[in-house]
């Protein structure tokens, strides 16, 4: 079944068992209870606080020091489907990064799909920065990023020296 045939069989739904319907879905389902919280009252700021939290908790988790790096990524992922402002998106990318390369340099370093993980997001957030003429107003967080790798293994420093220098050509 796919889209096209959900839309025929809701159009034969009356006006109270679409309601109903939502209700239900709404009750059964987080992400579905989430996406219509924001669509009725979207306060994206709240709602960036809330996945900004999910980013620095898969990081740092408030019991044990597991480092959940999915979790991270599943956050942000998440936050763009519900449609926040390209500010706000790029905003929690950079702080991905931000977060993890400050875990490197509180614990040491961990491994190459864990930079690479960095490495990747670094550059979807600068790109989403770039479209969106965004460069500027994160200039010295996404500096700042790079400095702060200086010293760490694997080569991801330098490779974002590269990336900085590709995005902010001076």
């Amino acid at each position: 079944m796919g889209l096209t045939d959900i839309k025929k069989e809701l159009k034969k739904l009356d006006k109270d068992k679409l309601i109903y319907l939502v209700a239900d879905l709404y009750k059964k389902n987080k992400s579905v209870q989430e996406f219509l919280d924001f669509y009725v009252n979207p306060n994206e700021r709240e709602l960036f606080e809330k996945y900004r939290d999910k980013v620095f908790v898969a990081f740092y988790p408030k019991r044990g020091y597991k480092l959940k790096l999915k979790d991270g990524k599943k956050a942000i992922s998440d936050f763009k489907k519900l449609g926040p402002s390209t500010d706000l998106l790029a905003d929690l990318m950079l702080f991905y990064v931000e977060t993890g390369v400050q875990f490197t340099n509180d614990f040491g370093d961990i491994d190459e799909g864990f930079y690479s993980s960095m490495a990747t997001t670094y550059v979807a957030a600068l790109t989403l920065m770039r479209k969106e003429n965004l460069l500027d107003k994160y200039a010295d967080r996404a500096s700042k990023v790079v400095s702060d790798t200086s010293g760490i293994g694997w080569g991801f420093h330098d490779y974002l020296c590269d990336v900085h220098s590709d995005f902010y050509a001076d």
